[in-house]
């Protein structure tokens, strides 16, 4: 097992009717004014922004309001919510929504707290985060695990650019989680949602020579209740045990807890966030079309590991690993298959893209062939072509 440090700063309240708390939150925190960010107005709709706003109104907090936040977040956006903090002198970012919508407050208030600083700057670590003000999240989707991560992503428009950045200032304040949200969602939403939080589970268990066997139970735990549980929810939406069992998913997939000794490896996303860039298809989608194919690519590096996936997870009873790995590469991929999303780059939508589609989409991935994809083995701008071109 690698040295490790672990920290969880973010306190979570979980349950039916917890936003109502968000009020209170807020003042115990010694925090007066709340910027609150948000995406669609369905928040409006469905009353959620009325039950939140009410609950600050009733803690003597004042608020504005700032909207309109996209999938695959923009840079631009996040900007002019720093100058709407900054005019409003927030000092508290509250959001209502998914990893976009929180990964859109973390930079807003990274933007506000370093005001001498460029967001992009401070994106690409031109500039240093030397402070943050604190994020509040209210969960309306089970999916990116933002709500206690330490990363978050925006899209620079002008550049093509999507990056993430780590750091412990990313990490909320507070997250709110209520399942029963999950009743109103597009089934699209869930399937990408279900994808996002098995994805940032295998991302941290693909990892050769390490021994870590409690993470392992874990990060198993996690794959399969998520497999089970969102196969729930995707059939009845008002199964209310399995949405708490998938909101809670959501939040350990990516809090780091599966990492605990063992560390993690991007490279799917990676390979995944350049589609999105691209092309700006869902995030959860841009990884169901390339995971496989990416796994064929690697597996024999990495036999063992993809044998005891198969054999924990998918309950492959094979005796030899390789045939054991392949069964369990295939089990997922049919998994991805069965909630109807993606397996491959033409069913994500992109048709037959020529070779230097691919090169420009495996250059974004490695900036440019300057970093080195996989702890399996490292992975060029060439490995990464022929991982596309194997999706196609």
């Amino acid at each position: 097992m690698e040295n490790f440090e672990f920290c969880l700063p973010t306190k979570v309240v979980f349950g039916k009717d917890t936003a109502s708390s968000a009020g209170k939150l807020i003042k115990d925190a010694g925090c007066k004014k709340v910027l609150i960010v948000f995406g669609s107005d369905r928040i409006k709709k469905d009353g959620l922004l009325d039950t939140v706003e009410r609950s600050l109104i009733e803690n003597g907090i004042s608020y504005e309001e700032f909207g309109g936040v996209k999938p695959n977040p923009l840079l631009s956006h996040a900007r002019d919510g720093v100058k709407k903090a900054l005019e409003f002198k927030a000092d508290l970012i509250l959001a209502i929504g998914g990893g976009s919508v929180i990964d859109t407050a973390k930079g807003i208030a990274h933007g506000a707290a370093n005001k001498d600083s460029d967001l992009w700057d401070i994106w690409t670590k031109k500039a240093p985060i030397v402070s943050t003000l604190p994020v509040g999240a209210i969960l309306t989707i089970p999916a990116a695990g933002s709500e206690m991560s330490d990363s978050a992503v925006l899209t620079n428009e002008e550049t093509g650019q999507k990056l993430g950045i780590n750091t412990e200032f990313n990490r909320c304040l507070f997250a709110i989680e209520d399942p029963s949200l999950g009743q109103t969602l597009p089934q699209w939403q869930l399937k990408n949602g279900i994808v996002d939080i098995m994805m940032h589970t295998m991302e941290r268990y693909f990892i050769p020579g390490i021994t870590a066997d409690l993470t392992d139970r874990i990060a198993e735990g996690v794959l399969k209740t998520t497999r089970d549980c969102g196969l729930k929810v995707l059939k009845d939406q008002s199964d209310q045990d399995a949405m708490a069992d998938l909101w809670w998913c959501s939040s350990l997939s990516h809090n780091n807890l599966t990492e605990c000794g063992r560390g993690k490896d991007f490279s799917v996303h990676k390979i995944g966030m350049a589609l999105s860039a691209f092309f700006d298809y869902t995030h959860g989608a841009t990884l169901s079309a390339v995971w496989a194919s990416w796994a064929r690519y690697l597996y024999k590096d990495c036999i063992g590991r993809f044998a005891q996936y198969a054999r924990m997870v998918w309950d492959i009873k094979e005796d030899g690993d390789e045939k054991a790995a392949i069964a369990g590469i295939e089990a997922t991929e049919e998994f991805f298959r069965s909630v109807e999303m993606p397996v491959s780059l033409e069913e994500l939508g992109l048709k037959d893209p020529d070779d230097d589609t691919l090169r420009k989409l495996a250059m974004h991935a490695t900036i440019n062939d300057t970093v080195r994809l996989s702890r399996i083995r490292p992975l060029d701008a060439s490995d990464i072509v022929e991982i596309y071109r194997m999706a196609k």
